[in-house]
């Protein structure tokens, strides 16, 4: 959006001296995920995975803004290049990419710091309404640019920890807009001509004005009838009206890899929805929830395992079988062993995510007490006692 603002002279002195303090509103990515400046990979990873765990849309609770915004910290902070260039430039570090340094206010077109200046002061009494509607109120027309991609869709897929250990492939059927077949998101019939809109006269953006006291607002916005894209079919589709795309079930399948943990997010580009005439569709993003298991709980690549035993069993040792995920195996429990102690299955647990080798089983024994004896246990019992 363009804007074009006129003042009396009267008032220029002092919006050019308000506007001498103004900064950019800048999002600290770090204080986003809840990690220090200096916090290494796996805690802005793990930061990452709780954050994104706790504000999924699809969860009770959740909130998709804060979810959008802790993948955008994430995607940032995880790369070294851009979290170099971030702690160098901070959330403009993409503009300093293409212009060579910070841009600052005058190289960006967030306004919303000049919006700003004009909430809340007594000079400008009800002013700051206006100025948030205007700059970054969330009010005013699309851009072309807005328009050229389609929205994000997020999903949560269950699996358990057998799928979660060898890898799945999970199909979602997902109702999205889809490009139109009949148009191919063109928006007109196939024998259409595309012709100049007649409401912008080709520009792809239509002006409105406003005014409030003293002063007069001028918006160049994206023309609603062509989505500002200057032209438009002569004849709209008999398909999708004109839209370019229609509301389709689609098939979407989705490649789980082996050792991924509950909380991960897989990110399927392009298969999010289809924006109006054109452009790139948005992407999927399906994050992996792994179901509680019956016999396992998981830490990282290691499973534990809670074995019970008799106490007869753990004075004189024992073969037991017990359960792994590639089927049981015996188990040879230590003469002596004591309650609470762990005996380690190496091999046997998760796969390592995106790495070489697996987990360990750590099966943790617990020695039982029998409440009730019969008269031979007892005397068993207490010969035993008088001989220890």
């Amino acid at each position: 959006m363009y804007i074009c603002i006129y003042l009396p002279r009267s008032l220029k002195l002092r919006l050019a001296l308000r506007a001498g303090s103004l900064k950019p509103m800048a999002k600290d990515y770090y204080e986003i995920l809840g990690v220090s400046r200096n916090a290494g990979d796996d805690e802005i990873k793990k930061a990452y995975r709780r954050m994104a765990h706790k504000y999924h849309p699809d969860k009770p609770g959740g909130d998709e803004a804060k979810f959008k915004e802790i993948n955008e910290a994430y995607q940032v902070l995880s790369d070294k290049q851009k979290r170099s260039q971030y702690d160098q430039f901070g959330t403009t570090f993409e503009q300093s990419q293409a212009h060579g340094g910070f841009g600052g206010f005058n190289g960006a077109s967030d306004f919303s710091g000049f919006a700003e200046a004009f909430s809340g002061g007594g000079d400008f009494g009800g002013f700051g309404d206006i100025f948030s509607d205007l700059f970054g109120g969330g009010r005013g027309g699309r851009t072309s640019s807005q328009v050229q991609r389609g929205k994000d869709i997020s999903v949560v897929i269950s699996i358990n920890l057998e799928e979660a250990a060898t890898g799945v492939e999970k199909e979602l059927n997902i109702r999205k807009p889809v490009i139109c077949s009949r148009c191919q998101g063109q928006g007109g019939e196939p024998e259409s001509k595309i012709e100049t809109c007649s409401e912008c006269g080709g520009s792809g953006a239509v002006s409105r004005t406003r005014r409030a006291g003293f002063f007069s607002f001028t918006s160049t916005e994206a023309c609603p009838s062509c989505h500002g894209l200057g032209k438009k079919p002569s004849k709209p589709c008999s398909q999708c009206g004109g839209d370019g795309r229609i509301n389709e079930q689609a098939k979407i399948i989705v490649r789980i890899p082996a050792g991924i943990e509950s909380g991960q997010i897989i990110k399927l580009t392009g298969q999010g929805e289809a924006p109006p005439l054109g452009g790139r569709p948005g992407d999927l993003y399906a994050t992996v929830n792994i179901q509680p298991h019956a016999n396992f709980k998981r830490k990282g690549e290691d499973l534990y395992y809670d074995l019970f035993i008799h106490f007869t069993q753990a004075a004189l040792g024992d073969k037991i079988e017990i359960p792994t995920l590639d089927g049981p195996v015996k188990l040879k429990i230590p003469t002596g062993v004591e309650s609470g102690e762990t005996i380690r299955l190496k091999g046997q647990g998760m796969p390592r995510f995106q790495g070489r080798g697996r987990g360990d089983i750590m099966v943790r024994v617990h020695v039982r007490t029998p409440k009730k004896l019969s008269k031979k246990a007892r005397k068993l019992l207490e010969e035993l006692k008088g001989e220890l």
